[in-house]
């Protein structure tokens, strides 16, 4: 069953723009976080949450998605996350965050996913221009954006052609594909 929600949990970057996702469900994602593991236990993480198209669309522009397909700006308009996730460290609790967002962020993916909805995880944010829209607290730092929706993409998990191959690339019906290395390539003792 986990196994299945691992390999459903990929980085979507297409929705279907227009099915909605209500806050309620966007906070139960957050307790899934919130009961997760944390470095120290020190709960540094703080949300913003976002389900509204206003406050969607100040978001979107702050976002770098899929730095690899260099011909592909983002998902188009009817394509875009129903939803965000803004995940913020707590300077006032630490100042390091270690890898509490990742666990976080992973947490809360598996729950969209057994919701049968998508995202993506994105680090890869215009911070200053996304904290003055949103008017974020210096006292946070902006650690990601999840972008959760209904995904509108297939993607495929491929194996590895060689080590250094795993460069994730669209065919000509714009699957999204994924190399994954091989069990025994990665198991070194």
């Amino acid at each position: 069953m986990i196994r299945d929600l691992v390999i459903k949990n990929r980085s979507y970057r297409r929705f279907y723009q227009d099915e909605k996702i209500d806050r309620k469900t966007l906070e139960g994602l957050v307790d899934l976080a919130r009961l997760s593991a944390s470095g120290s236990n020190h709960q540094p993480l703080k949300y913003i949450l976002s389900c509204e198209p206003e406050k969607n669309d100040l978001i979107f522009p702050h976002l770098t998605w899929a730095m690899t397909l260099k011909d592909w700006d983002g998902p188009i308009e009817g394509e875009r996350p129903s939803a965000y996730i803004v995940v913020l460290g707590d300077k006032q609790i630490t100042e390091r965050f270690g890898v509490n967002h990742g666990i976080a962020a992973q947490s809360i993916l598996l729950g969209a996913v057994d919701k049968k909805l998508g995202g993506c995880m994105i680090a890869s944010i215009k911070r200053d221009e996304l904290r003055k829209d949103l008017n974020i607290q210096e006292q946070y730092a902006i650690l990601l954006v999840i972008a959760i929706g209904k995904p509108k993409e297939k993607i495929v998990l491929d194996e590895c052609s060689s080590p250094s191959d795993t460069k994730y690339w669209r065919d000509e019906e714009q699957a999204h594909h994924v190399p994954k290395r091989r069990l025994q390539d990665i198991i070194i003792g």
